[in-house]
């Protein structure tokens, strides 16, 4: 079989298709799926020519996957393939990081009620500001990494060696610099907050937020970076879809690591802030130096280095948003009748986050597989309803009726665990009980309908959904967990029940 050579066949179009529909592939080929698949390859081999990319675009070149995607023009794209998932399939991928999550947010919740007592959170009550903006990375960083990578996944874009590890070297570098800007704001943030409620802030207090921030991002983004490149290698390798699982596992254990860094770095740091104050401006100073070194690194990856020029919107708005949260936390902690908060924050939060960053990364990805930029499926194009996120016959409709599903069992689940490790002879009180799971199931649904309304809209307007979504959807479960759990415990107090947690 003989095909026409590169140079007597122009780049992409349609004319170009029905000329090798009517001239060369009828005298090969009898069976229409295998002229289909000869016609793309033929148009793939001719078709490459160096493009720059955009944000948008998947994070490998695809011209070296022979099933993958590829840019350029609409007729010449390739929709990957993905295999229907039952609905026993989807709920079982979900299950086990989900609980695995809501251990780690648990264990927050537990750690955070025990170090509120601590002199430092005494003291600087500043911290309570910069808790969720801090907890949140997990949302602005490792979350967006692991959608990212799951989407790359999907598409089947790591398969060369090469190219994968300069994604995930450019990637974990980005991070890096991310994570160290990022802490450096979140504590200023909280200091001008915290200014704005309370008055004056001592010069020591302010560098030790400082210091205490930015070293627990650092460090915390480092560990959960190398923990989620392990993820989703294993679940390539294992079979699994890394869209159910990545994002819940990125943040299973991420509370719980980034509240114990910044309880022992703060602590640590409170302990001799009066006799070498210098050691925190000199640890500010050598990671804010390592800055050039994570420039030079992401630079190398053509995909990381648009997001080092492009990216910074979303994250950045995310840390105020959840900045916002971290104020009504404040004040609600600083309540003695609604002190019992603090051990429910977390989960609640975490859980939140945890559910719609799994169904952002499933619709992005669908969105990438089977969609040009800029072009969404029927149902989006029209007025939005809240309703058709959840019925419809795509796969999307069915996640999302899942994710909201467990959201009752899996909380009776936690609250039951809590009370276990608190060695509480009772069980909460039905009125807690139904209080905290109505708040809870509010924040789930509400925050999976503007997923589904913002990931269209990102794509329809040319971002891409895997970096810019995910951190305004995880700081808004944040700010909604927080202010609908603080309504709760009030309306608990006014009830005369808050002696039932």
């Amino acid at each position: 079989m003989v095909f026409p050579e590169s140079k007597n066949v122009q780049p992409s179009g349609s004319e170009e298709r029905r000329h090798i529909q009517k001239h060369v592939l009828p005298q090969h080929f009898a069976g229409p799926n295998l002229l289909t698949s000869r016609l793309n390859n033929s148009l793939v081999n001719v078709n490459y020519e160096p493009q720059d990319y955009s944000e948008t675009d998947p994070l490998l070149p695809n011209e070296h996957y022979s099933g993958a995607r590829f840019s350029g023009s609409q007729e010449a794209k390739v929709s990957a393939v993905v295999p229907p998932e039952s609905v026993c399939s989807l709920v079982l991928q979900i299950l086990v990081p989900f609980l695995l999550a809501g251990l780690g947010t648990i264990s927050a919740g537990l750690l955070l009620d025990v170090v509120q007592s601590w002199d430092v959170f005494q003291e600087i009550t500043e911290i309570f500001i910069l808790l969720p903006a801090v907890l949140g990375m997990k949302g602005n960083l490792e979350m967006t990494l692991a959608s990212r990578l799951s989407t790359a996944v999907n598409a089947g874009k790591m398969e060369l060696a090469s190219e994968k590890w300069m994604l995930i070297f450019g990637n974990l570098a980005l991070k890096q610099l991310q994570s160290t800007v990022l802490g450096l704001l979140a504590s200023l943030l909280a200091l001008v907050l915290g200014w704005i409620a309370d008055g004056g802030i001592p010069l020591n207090h302010v560098v030790l937020l400082c210091t205490t921030s930015v070293c627990t991002t650092f460090v915390a983004s480092l560990l959960q970076g190398i923990i989620m490149v392990g993820v989703i290698i294993g679940s390539k390798r294992t079979g699994i879809n890394p869209d159910n699982v990545a994002t819940p596992i990125a943040a299973s254990f991420g509370d719980l690591i980034t509240l114990a860094l910044l309880a022992c770095f703060s602590q640590c740091f409170y302990s001799f802030i009066e006799l070498y104050l210098y050691v925190l401006y000199l640890l500010d100073l050598f990671l804010l130096c390592l800055i050039p070194l994570w420039i030079v690194i992401s630079s190398k990856h053509h995909a990381s280095w648009i997001l080092l020029r492009t990216g910074w919107e979303p994250i950045i708005t995310a840390m105020a948003i959840s900045s916002m949260g971290g104020v009504i936390l404040d004040k609600t902690v600083s309540d003695p009748n609604l002190a019992g908060i603090i051990l429910y924050a977390p989960v609640i939060n975490g859980i939140g986050g945890n559910l719609v960053s799994i169904q952002a990364s499933r619709i992005s990805t669908n969105l990438h597989m089977n969609f040009s930029h800029g072009e969404v499926p029927e149902d989006h194009k029209r007025c939005y309803q809240p309703c058709s996120t959840f019925f419809g016959s795509g796969p999307n409709h069915k996640s999302a009726k899942v994710l909201l599903l467990i959201v009752v069992p899996g909380q009776l689940i936690f609250l039951y665990i809590i009370h276990l490790i608190k060695g509480a002879h009772t069980m909460p009180s039905a009125l807690f009980t139904v209080t905290f799971l109505t708040a809870s199931l509010i924040q789930v649904f509400s925050l999976l309908c503007i997923a589904d309304c913002m990931v269209h809209y990102l794509w329809r307007k040319g971002k891409d959904p895997d970096s810019y979504s995910i951190p305004y959807l995880t700081a808004l479960a944040d700010l909604l967990g927080t202010a609908l759990l603080s309504l709760a415990f009030l309306l608990l107090w006014c009830s005369g029940d808050i002696g039932g947690l």
